[in-house]
């Protein structure tokens, strides 16, 4: 029951969406010579029979290379699959059948005029999806350069993740034979003349498109950044949060930074991470930016909000982790330094330009790691150039 037609999605131009019902689901057994079933037998699952499913079909698309097809034909899925979720129809959850793909594949040598089309079913997972429409790809391009096209049938194939290949399931199927007819519980939609398309189309939420467009525009962050708050709804919301108290470009790609990066790899470690306030991960980020903490202090003083959500400005007060660029103070730490290290200075004076670096870690530990490390090798430049 065709409900939609036109429209684009990841490059892809849509047909159609159309309503269906799910079918029983046909389950084959080998024979087991140690009971009464030994020549096999196949039964009939009805579990999900008369369940409402929503196809979406897309126009056929040419790639140059198997490798871009299969990764666009799992980006378009991809896609998708987030469409579904901003919009709240489905979790789209392939694990849980709540979303499949089926793909039609095809080869020629003839630009100009499709090749025998072959349809792999019921692929339940992205990886899946790749790795199939690469397989088949692979499959059917040999068949051609043996010139063996005549070997290509058109027929519907299953997906073996076990095996990592194809295998047939039926052949020579056209609309004939799937007996297509009008569902008597579905009657024809009539919209009414008030039915406003523009008015529904406000109302929606914003789409991953949209908001791919509006994070590079506002924010200026990464494409990699982008993508991960484009997978995960709760922490854009997080992040955009950040953002609207940090309120500058350069510190919300600071902020950006510390997301994907740190405290990912903290969740990724310990499940029980959660994002701190945005309040409290803002305030870490303007300490770190105005040069209260070090950049090592600020993903230690991270580790520990995660878990307990307490503010940076607390902690670094309370633990000695704030920053000394007080240059009197450091000036006095910097030149004990020096007379210290004659040796290490002398290296530096000869051309060694990367012997300071030793200086100035000798100096962080005598701060206790308080000294502003561009301020100690400011100082240090400084004070080696005049003496």
């Amino acid at each position: 029951y065709p409900i939609v037609s036109g429209g684009h999605l990841a490059d892809f131009d849509i047909t159609r969406v159309h309503l269906e019902e799910d079918t029983a689901n046909n389950k084959h057994f080998e024979g087991d010579t140690s009971t009464s079933l030994s020549a096999g037998f196949s039964l009939i699952d009805f579990n999900r029979a008369g369940v409402p499913l929503m196809e979406l079909v897309t126009e056929p698309h040419t790639f140059e290379s198997i490798e871009d097809t299969a990764k666009n034909a799992t980006k378009f899925a991809k896609e998708f699959q987030l469409v579904l979720l901003y919009l709240g129809v489905s979790e789209a959850n392939m694990e849980k059948g709540e979303m499949r793909v089926e793909a039609n594949i095809s080869v020629s040598t003839d630009k100009n005029k499709f090749g025998t089309k072959v349809e792999v079913k019921n692929l339940n997972s992205f990886r899946s999806v790749e790795r199939a429409v690469k397989y088949e790809l692979d499959r059917m391009t040999k068949l051609l350069e043996e010139n063996k096209g005549s070997e290509i049938v058109q027929e519907t194939r299953g997906w073996d993740e076990g095996k990592q290949a194809t295998f047939s399931q039926r052949s020579k199927e056209s609309s004939e034979d799937y007996r297509y007819f009008p569902d008597p519980d579905l009657p024809k939609l009539k919209l009414h003349e008030a039915f406003d398309l523009a008015e529904m189309k406000k109302a929606l939420p914003e789409l991953p498109e949209a908001k791919r467009a509006r994070y590079q525009k506002d924010f200026g962050i990464k494409d990699e950044d982008i993508e991960s708050y484009i997978n995960d709804i709760e922490l854009a919301l997080w992040f955009e949060g950040v953002a609207e108290i940090l309120a500058d470009k350069e510190k919300i790609k600071i902020a950006s930074n510390y997301i994907t990066t740190d405290f990912i790899g903290l969740k990724k470690a310990n499940l029980a991470v959660k994002p701190p306030s945005a309040k409290n991960f803002a305030e870490l980020i303007n300490l770190l930016t105005e040069n209260k903490i070090s950049s090592r202090t600020a993903k230690d003083i991270l580790a520990m909000i995660v878990v307990d959500d307490t503010s940076p400005l607390k902690i670094a007060t309370e633990k000695n982790m704030l920053q000394t660029s007080d240059e009197n103070v450091l000036k006095k730490i910097v030149q004990k330094i020096i007379d210290e290290n004659p040796e290490v200075v002398a290296t530096y004076k000869g051309g060694k330009e990367n012997a300071i670096m030793s200086l100035v870690g000798k100096a962080i530990k005598e701060s206790k790691g308080s000294a502003n490390p561009q301020m100690i090798i400011k100082l240090f430049k400084e004070l080696l150039a005049r003496s």
